[in-house]
């Protein structure tokens, strides 16, 4: 499928599928031609459990921000943000578009703007999080009670917030039983919020910079992935215009998706 301008994606659409489901008949749900991802032995589930286990206690010991595990001063859950190696410490990156910044979410400050942007028709129809305010809270104050191994941020160009992200360890997540997840798979969801933002091409140089700060930031990682719904043949070519390729459909509970990858050995062809 040829690339389209990626500012015809509502971009509200790259979410998460909201009904992971249990673990399926893994080699067989993703079905791709490309054999380096379809074919390839994975790590058993207890195998990457018990990685992410030791890699939280001992984040848990050296993490001057821990308060027992949980959130402090409202901001995010800090004890196990090494998982990702520290997005919030990843820094502003120079886009085409402007300085973007990905700062984690405030739940005092934030949820107020991150609800009313759920609650757009194009936001909803992907995210299903359209409702009253605890619907957007229950959805991010269960990633900032986890472990880290999912960071919520929004998406500051130019000083201003705009859109909205989940920075989150692909092969700790459930997304890991339905592909060929590697240690250290980042994924990522994206919403841009207002509709004034929509429509100019920003989603593709957003995505391509996000995952440029992934592979930058996180030495570990050798590929950056998404799953927006295949349905929606706009996202789809906003990552493959961000140097993102298809690699696979794949049968989630909730959606067909396309599997999108970014690998770091590919980023300066694509």
């Amino acid at each position: 499928m040829p690339p389209t301008d990626a500012g015809t994606v509502p971009v509200a659409d790259i979410g998460p599928d909201p009904c992971p489901g249990p673990a399926g008949s893994d080699a067989d749900t993703a079905r791709g031609e490309d054999s380096e991802d379809t074919l390839e032995l994975r790590l058993p589930h207890e195998l990457l459990a018990l990685i992410a286990q030791q890699e939280t206690e001992a984040d848990r010991e050296r993490s001057p921000n821990t308060v027992g595990g949980t959130a402090r001063d409202g901001l995010y859950a800090a004890s196990g943000d090494d998982l990702l190696d520290g997005v919030a410490d990843w820094g502003p990156i120079v886009t085409r578009a402007g300085e973007f910044h990905l700062v984690p979410v405030r739940v005092d400050q934030d949820l107020a703007l991150i609800g009313g942007w759920m609650n757009d028709p194009a936001v909803a129809a992907f995210w299903h999080l359209a409702g009253p305010r605890t619907a957007t809270e229950d959805h991010v104050l269960a990633q900032l009670a986890g472990d880290g191994r999912s960071v919520p941020c929004l998406g500051l160009l130019e000083g201003t917030p705009m859109s909205y992200w989940e920075v989150y360890r692909a092969d700790l997540d459930p997304l890991a039983r339905y592909y060929p997840a590697r240690p250290h798979d980042t994924g990522i969801h994206l919403l841009i919020g207002a509709v004034t933002d929509r429509g100019r091409g920003l989603g593709s140089t957003l995505l391509r910079a996000v995952a440029d700060l992934a592979l930058d930031k996180r030495p570990a990682c050798a590929r950056v992935v998404a799953e927006p719904d295949l349905r929606n043949t706009p996202s789809v070519a906003a990552f493959l215009s961000a140097g993102f390729r298809l690699s696979a459909e794949v049968d989630l509970p909730a959606k067909r998706a396309a599997l999108m990858i970014r690998d770091r050995n590919r980023r300066d062809l694509l």
